[in-house]
């Protein structure tokens, strides 16, 4: 799982992608490579915002990797570029999170400039480094990782207890928090599905 880019761009009157900040994760790149694939996280950041809509999001596609895109109604917009196991729901947080506080850091007048990319804007690369593990940026996903791991470790505790010899029958004749109502149950519905038993 890789986050390589994170871009804020203003889509212009024109209809023009303008990069006013952006901050990439290179270094899983050649040395030689990493310019090119800037140049590539560059036009494709420019790309998608000038072919996504006013107040809408996407998620496109590009080889192994997929680019989030968001322009707000005020066509503030963000993209952010990772790989394809990367959570969409994550990438959309963190874009909605960047392009919410942007204009706060860096007041409107600062984006007229005529160069790209010359807005300040260092929480960037606090986002690139903290978002490259979801499972820590984002609770929902290490509350979801958490609730995968305890499935895990249930199922491997069921395993472990059948794997020692104990059988579920002598565990259910042995049980005291098992009515007898509840054990006779168990075991007429054991008799039941006997007979559907495929060998």
């Amino acid at each position: 799982m890789k986050l390589y880019s994170i871009a804020v761009l203003l889509k212009t009157p024109e209809g023009k992608g303008k990069i006013l900040a952006s901050k990439n994760e290179l270094a899983s790149f050649g040395y030689f490579q990493r310019a090119t694939v800037n140049e590539f996280m560059t036009f494709t950041s420019k790309i998608l915002v000038e072919r996504t809509a006013t107040s809408s999001r996407a998620s496109v596609k590009e080889q192994e990797y997929i680019c989030h895109v968001f322009v707000r109604s005020d066509n503030l917009s963000g993209v952010v570029i990772a790989d394809h196991e990367y959570p969409q729901r994550v990438a959309h947080t963190l874009i909605s999170k960047v392009v919410e506080e942007f204009p706060e850091k860096c007041p409107k007048p600062q984006w007229s400039s005529v160069v790209e990319n010359a807005v300040q804007y260092p929480e960037l690369t606090d986002y690139l480094r903290k978002y490259q593990n979801p499972k820590e940026a984002d609770a929902m996903t290490k509350i979801q990782s958490e609730l995968d791991e305890t499935k895990i470790i249930l199922h491997n505790t069921i395993e472990a207890v059948l794997e020692r010899g104990e059988k579920l029958d002598d565990l259910v004749e042995k049980s005291e928090g098992l009515s007898l109502q509840s054990k006779t149950f168990y075991k007429t519905a054991k008799k039941t599905n006997q007979c559907c038993v495929i060998l």
